[in-house]
Order: C-alpha cells, then structure tokens, then sequence
C-alpha cells in the first residue's frame, strides 16, 4: 500500500518568504516523490496574518509601510527588498515591490478557506501570491479579489459572499490560535505529520530531506 505524508503549512499572502518557500517546498516534493514513488504528500495550507493591523484602507507600498508603520529607515527597506528580488529571481520568483501595495490579507484568508472547500486551495493561493508580489493587485479589494478568485476556479460570487463571512472568518481565526499553541512566531511554518517543524524558506534539497526521513518512519500506511 502507498504511504501518506501530511503537511500542513502557515503562511500568508502578505509574506514573501512565503512565496518563496513555497516553490521550494514545491521543489522538494518533486524531488522526493521522484525517488519515492509510493509516497504520497498531501498539503494544507493555514493562515497566519503577520501584519493584523493595517487597516482595510490602507495606502501606499510594502515599502511605504515598513517605513512608516514599523519604523525601518527606507533606505534599508529598499536595500533588503532589492537583495530579496533578486534572490527570488535566480529561483523564477517574480517579485516586483514597486507594485506591491500593501494590504490587511484577511478577505483574502477568507477567500483560501473557501478554496479549501472547493479543492482549489493550492490554485487560489499561487494566483494571489503572483497577484501580490508581481502584478500588485489588492488583497483587501473586493473586486480585484472576486476576479482573482475566478480566474483561478471559483465562482466569482461566492467569492463576494466570503469577504465578510463569519465562517470564514472563524475558520481564520482557528488557524491563528492553533499556530499560536503550536508556538509558530513567523512563517512560512511548515508541520509534517503533526510532529516535526520545519520553520522559514527552507531549500527545496531541506524539504526533500526533511520528507525522506519522514517516510517510512511516520507516514501512513
């Protein structure tokens, strides 16, 4: 019989260490099943709101809020996000801050848990990470999110009807306490089989390690 490997995952869209590890993590697993075909990685992704209080209507760039609202000398914003740019780029991740326009990312956790239900999570939240970080959509907008949404699988209504769900909002909250139990402090946050933390952007060769010396040892049978 095949064997099962859990991975539930923290993040949020917001992060882009996030993003990042994400296509390592991605990586990894490729990497791992194509010398453990039997294995089989089932990933869940949860939400962790790194920056709660921005408020809805926020104005202004990543850049803009890091100076302003965390108190960072612009020119070493510029000079860190510079260095994560082209980081990311010698891994095919795009981000471009001059477009970032930072947001509260809650609509778009609301959004992620309504995916999760439809089986669209994982398309859901590659379209709005690469909406954020690349083509500076706005998580907080309803329409920019609706359209995201859509064009990733949903419907574009039911999008709207998440926004302001209790439900979903719930279902938020939920993810934020349990990391808050599990003492997860930043992400990405990555928990295999329930029992071991992997924290940060990890290597893809870290995570296909990682998955390795799960399998066998705690994987499902």
């Amino acid at each position: 019989m095949s064997e099962t490997i859990r991975v539930d995952i923290w993040s949020d869209i917001a992060c882009p260490w996030c993003y990042l590890g994400k296509h390592r993590f991605e990586r990894g697993v490729e990497a791992f099943q194509a010398q453990h075909l039997e294995v089989d990685v089932v990933v869940e992704s949860h939400s962790f709101e790194l920056a709660p209080d921005t408020p809805l209507d926020f104005v202004g760039s990543e850049i803009d809020f890091l100076v302003k609202h965390k108190g960072m000398p612009r020119e070493q914003v510029e000079q860190m996000l510079s260095q994560m740019t082209e980081m990311a780029a010698g891994e095919g991740v795009v981000f471009d801050f001059g477009k970032v326009k930072h947001a509260n990312t809650r609509r778009a956790h609301r959004v992620l848990h309504l995916a999760k239900e439809r089986g669209l999570q994982a398309p859901v939240m590659e379209r709005l990470f690469r909406a954020y970080f690349e083509q500076g959509e706005d998580m907080s907008d309803p329409d920019a999110l609706a359209r995201l949404g859509a064009e990733a699988g949903l419907d574009a209504d039911e999008v709207r009807a998440a926004l302001d769900s209790e439900e979903y909002g719930q279902a938020v909250d939920g993810d934020i306490t349990r990391a808050q139990m599990l003492g997860i402090s930043g992400v990405p946050f990555f928990l295999i089989e329930e029992k071991y933390g992997v924290s940060g952007a990890q290597s893809a060769d870290a995570f296909a390690g990682h998955s390795s010396r799960c399998s066998g040892s705690c994987a499902e049978k």
